[in-house]
């Protein structure tokens, strides 16, 4: 089989090569890889300033935004040949903390997990692969061409958990959400909250290309203004920020409504300074019963509200979503970006098809 490589903190040495086929193991399943997405994260791959190979290697299958069907199944594991199916990313540490005993190995303490296609394990960047029957989800049949979308939105579903988690301590029945940043995690959580009832508003400072056309297609409203301006005008009940954006971070904070909700899940570069009005920003935070809150990865059960996600969203809505399809043959494409990407996805099968 062929399958996408790199050497972790070496530049340019992405490689398709041609690997032993995978053998399945009892507990596994056997999948026949169709589709993997590309991040942020794997273009820092890619460059040379992130990621592990495994123990004893010195090159890493990529690969953590998964699709596959599968091809052999264990009896009575709930799976079957044919069934459309993603790989859960992470793996909780061998200790295990307390959060990963628990299943919540996206909290996990003590920062021993691995991960699929970035820490210490192979990816899902291949034609073959296999997973634990209890690290994957299955997929609504209809969602072939779109389903390598899941993982991104397990993040997301996370998110929005978090928000409503933090919200139920007292009443809470927001009305309005602004997401700031409307790339592929923020256009996801833009779905979710129209989904859920919300007004939604999307901030970005893009005026063409898809991001507009997408969001407005969901009936969200969005925005190009300065952030201050936007936050200050709308007073939101939620924030969703996925820029990352310094500026736009402090914004979120110190203009939304009593008993406001901010999520981080962008993550912001290290080493810029900022001078911020650190003392009114606390008075506000404590004064309205404010919460901020960083998210980040994302367990079973957040991989299960995003695959519910996923059924009940338009399919025309997602398949805008997907902007570039690129052939396993030529993944180096997918990691130079073009001015109207939106989701890049390298298909790995013929089958998958490639725009």
């Amino acid at each position: 089989m062929r399958a996408l490589t790199v050497r972790p903190h070496v530049k340019n040495s992405l490689e398709v090569r041609d690997l032993p086929e995978p053998v399945r193991q009892e507990d596994r399943l056997l999948v026949d890889g169709l589709a993997m997405g590309v991040c942020g994260t794997d273009k820092e791959i890619v460059d040379g300033s992130y990621g592990w190979a495994p123990p004893g290697r010195d090159r890493l299958v990529l690969g953590h935004e998964s699709l596959g069907r599968v091809r052999q199944a264990p009896p009575d594991s709930g799976f079957s040949a044919g069934d459309l199916v993603v790989g859960v990313v992470r793996r909780p540490d061998p200790v295990p903390c307390g959060a990963c005993a628990r299943g919540e190995f996206d909290m996990c303490r003590n920062g021993r997990y691995t991960e699929r296609g970035i820490k210490e394990i192979d990816g899902y960047g291949s034609q073959a692969w296999c997973v634990e029957t209890d690290r994957a989800v299955r997929l609504d049949a209809r969602l072939e061409r779109v389903g390598v979308l899941l993982e991104p939105t397990s993040v997301v579903a996370k998110a929005w958990e978090q928000v409503e988690r933090i919200g139920s301590r007292s009443w809470f029945e927001p009305e309005r959400v602004l997401v700031t940043g409307a790339g592929p995690i923020g256009a996801l959580a833009a779905l979710l909250g129209v989904q859920r009832g919300l007004e939604v508003h999307v901030l970005d400072r893009v005026t063409e290309g898809p991001k507009p056309s997408l969001i407005s297609a969901l009936g969200a409203t969005y925005h190009t203004e300065n952030a201050e301006k936007v936050v200050s005008s709308l007073r939101p009940d939620i924030v969703i920020e996925a820029t990352g954006a310094a500026e736009v971070v402090f914004e979120a904070m110190s203009g939304n409504a009593h008993y406001g909700i901010v999520c981080l899940t962008g993550v912001s570069p290290a080493g810029r300074k900022l001078t911020v009005e650190a003392g009114s920003i606390n008075r506000e935070i404590v004064l309205e019963n404010d919460a901020v809150v960083g998210s980040v990865n994302a367990n079973l059960r957040h991989y299960q509200l995003a695959a519910e996600a996923l059924a009940r969203a338009d399919l025309s809505w997602l398949e805008g979503f997907i902007t570039r399809r690129v052939p396993l043959d030529r993944a180096g494409e997918a990691f130079t970006a073009r001015p109207d990407d939106m989701k890049v996805v390298i298909a790995l099968d013929a089958s998958a098809g490639a725009a």
